[in-house]
């Protein structure tokens, strides 16, 4: 699934015990962050035991199903496999094994799960059962790692002034700050505004990944301070140029040549030129990242959004990235997209002009600190400076946006960034070689 991706939970099974699976048949589906895929079979046989149930979560690298190779297996050979007969036991025994089960409940301090949005590793599980935390005072204890996880040294500054205060509910709102747990009261919620539905009202569930899209959008705009710039551009030039060579290219290359793939190249060259751009913030630290991963956002069939990511972007010329973006533009729509190809992108490109918008906002992917939005081409009256003077005349404009994190990037840096970009579209050569 790529080093990038540590778990994924099934959502559906595709095969029942005692059905035959051929090679490369898929098995089940997974679904990750935000992408979907089926899990084929690496052998030829007949499923004999599901590991995992639907909805339940599965860790990179462990087994999902048992599939039995001989191939003569029948399916109520199978189904024999996966539920033999219990053999009897005496009531005397099932007595005193119950007896025990009691008592060892009794004893157990109860299993720390990761719950909700939060996540606990091993080692803090560990010390939560081995100091008697309990599930609600681990929830309410403020975590200071990646995404709000609670780290060691969290646990050993809860720890450390755990019986100087009252216990902390999940209800309480914590910070640590230098080894010391500060409880303060929760502010008074703002009431939502309720929402009346009568008779004639439809009402739809949202999908997984639109919860996730929501989700991920109000966390960013509480993490990032969005700041925008925008920069109008002249792509006459490329839009003439496209117009001749297009049919050659997809003779010669077997792919259609769109815009965006010209835009992709030029935005890369700007972020080998601003290398500040292509960073990520992680709490007090920047990490400035080595590849150009150019996420492309994409619109899926459902309404949903998905970015696939272009992975070393700068180091492919205009027909390998075609290539790419064609690529993972149809595999997108198909829901086939692989795991690791939406992970790892350090900066994102989405294409409003494609519904007509002028320009647009968008807000940005993180940990990424930049997000550039390409307005719709349009033919506009615009001056022409020539050395024998100015005259209005027709031309193909667009808008570009530049949504930015002002926390680490300031205006003088997202409005040159966007407007370098603005620069190598303008200066086209119409020349070019395909």
């Amino acid at each position: 699934m790529g080093e990038s991706v540590a778990e994924a939970t099934i959502t559906n099974w595709l095969k029942s015990v005692g059905d035959s699976i051929e090679m490369d048949e898929a098995v089940l589906e997974i679904a990750t962050d935000k992408v979907d895929s089926e899990v084929p079979s690496e052998v030829e046989g007949v499923l004999v035991e599901q590991l995992f149930n639907v909805d339940d979560v599965v860790q990179v690298g462990q087994t999902l199903a048992i599939i039995e190779t001989n191939g003569q297996m029948s399916p109520v050979e199978a189904e024999a496999l996966v539920e033999p007969k219990t053999p009897e036991v005496s009531q005397e025994i099932i007595s005193e094994v119950e007896g025990r089960v009691e008592n060892a409940k009794a004893s157990v301090q109860p299993t720390i799960e990761s719950s909700g949005e939060r996540f606990y590793s091993p080692l803090v599980k560990n010390m939560a059962a081995a100091e008697g935390i309990s599930q609600t005072e681990l929830d309410a204890i403020q975590g200071t790692g990646k995404e709000g996880r609670v780290t060691k040294n969290d646990m050993l500054a809860y720890l450390e002034n755990r019986g100087k205060q009252p216990a902390l509910t999940a209800s309480d709102t914590t910070s640590v700050t230098s080894g010391t747990v500060v409880k303060t009261t929760p502010e008074k919620q703002v009431a939502k505004p309720p929402v009346s539905v009568n008779g004639g009202d439809e009402i739809i569930e949202m999908t997984r990944m639109g919860k996730l899209i929501a989700h991920h959008m109000v966390e960013s705009m509480a993490t990032s301070a969005h700041v925008q710039s925008f920069v109008e551009c002249d792509v006459t030039n490329i839009w003439n140029w496209r117009n001749k060579v297009k049919d050659a290219f997809e003779k010669q290359e077997g792919e259609k040549l769109t815009f965006t793939p010209i835009f992709m190249e030029a935005v890369a060259k700007a972020l080998r030129d601003f290398p500040m751009m292509n960073i990520q913030v992680d709490g007090d630290r920047i990490i400035k990242k080595r590849d150009i991963n150019l996420g492309m956002a994409a619109a899926l069939p459902d309404g949903n959004l998905i970015v696939p990511v272009i992975k070393k972007a700068d180091q492919l010329n205009l027909v390998g990235m075609s290539k790419t973006v064609n690529d993972l533009a149809n595999r997108a729509r198909n829901n086939q997209l692989k795991p690791d190809e939406i992970q790892g992108g350090t900066y994102t490109v989405t294409n409003v002009g494609t519904f007509g918008s002028v320009m647009g906002t968008p807000i940005i992917n993180q940990p990424q600190v930049g997000i550039l939005a390409l307005g719709a081409i349009r033919k506009v009256p615009a001056v022409i400076e020539t050395p024998d003077g100015d005259f209005i005349g027709i031309r193909y404009k667009m808008f570009l946006s530049h949504s930015y994190d002002h926390r680490v990037v300031n205006g003088a840096l997202g409005g040159q960034f966007v407007k370098r970009v603005a620069d190598y579209l303008e200066a086209w050569d119409v020349k070019r070689a395909i």
